[in-house]
């Protein structure tokens, strides 16, 4: 049985699987070849005596065997991860790795010119930037730091209250030109609306004018909020987009700014334990700095 664990890779292969669901999508996620992935599977497959996955028309579906594998798949993962960050760059020193988790809306148009300023200023550290709309384990070490739009409930979490990113909802100037904009909330409703699909947690406390947004108010529906922004760029109707990044392009419009706004918290958070690693250190307090100097643009 030991050498069921002795190949990471083949383990980290599982993982990919078990997220994409096919042996092509873990291939290009991992940059490898699809004939190696489908090796690594059977050599788990062999080591354990069982089959981990079933194939169907809608890709591989893990059994029962496989899903209960995951927890220690994932502490696997979390341990290298670790193993490398650490090796990476000495305590007090400026140089290594820095792990970021962002949701996909602050990771693709919010950080990028935040990191481009951090890389130039130390040019010896790494960043890594996973985009996800959940919230990482930092106690788990998903990664160093993370930017959330809620505050963090866990202990052992050192987090810095950075502002609220405001939300409005705007529709391109091509849109309004063609189908005019509401002028009353009750007007919403004769318009396309781009909003989510099945993250429903997303709408939780969120209203508009007092009337709470539904799934089923939504011309397009999308878990992505980066698709969701482009199809209101690309004027398929009205949807939300940060102030901050709407300051940014004037070919979007404000609807309603007087009555449809809200936001969310921001917060920048880590690990109790990486407070005193300079590099992490560094990153989060070039964070907290630019993304309090980002919540402020209206």
């Amino acid at each position: 049985m030991k050498q069921i664990a002795q190949n990471w890779e083949h383990w980290r292969t599982f993982l990919a699987v078990i997220e994409d669901g096919s042996l092509s999508g873990a291939a290009r996620a991992l940059q490898l070849t699809q004939p190696t992935v489908g090796r690594h599977i059977d050599a788990l497959e062999a080591a354990t005596g069982a089959r981990l996955f079933t194939r169907s028309r809608n890709g591989l579906i893990p059994t029962q065997l496989a899903l209960s594998l995951v927890p220690q798949a994932q502490a696997m993962a979390t341990a290298a991860d670790n193993l490398v960050r650490t090796a990476s760059g000495e305590r007090g020193e400026a140089r290594g790795t820095v792990r970021l988790t962002a949701s996909e809306i602050v990771g693709t148009l919010v950080l990028p010119p935040m990191l481009s300023a951090f890389r130039e200023a130390h040019p010896a550290i790494e960043i890594e930037l996973a985009l996800s709309n959940r919230n990482e384990n930092l106690l788990r070490r998903d990664a160093d730091i993370a930017v959330r739009m809620m505050r963090p409930q866990q202990e052992a979490i050192v987090a810095r209250h950075v502002g609220a990113a405001r939300i409005g909802l705007f529709a391109h100037r091509d849109y309004a030109a063609r189908h005019g904009l509401p002028q009353r909330v009750e007007d919403l409703g004769s318009h396309p609306i781009v909003g989510i699909d099945r993250d429903e947690a997303l709408l939780d406390g969120v209203s508009i004018a007092g009337r709470p947004l539904s799934r089923d108010m939504f011309a397009l529906r999308c878990d992505s909020d980066v698709a969701q922004l482009m199809a209101v760029k690309a004027g398929f109707g009205i949807g939300a987009c940060h102030l901050g990044l709407a300051a940014d392009d004037p070919d979007l419009v404000p609807v309603l700014p007087e009555t449809a706004e809200f936001g969310y918290e921001m917060w920048v958070a880590m690990h109790e334990d990486l407070r005193d690693t300079r590099r992490v250190r560094l990153m989060f307090d070039h964070l907290v700095e630019g993304l309090a100097a980002y919540a402020r643009k209206r």
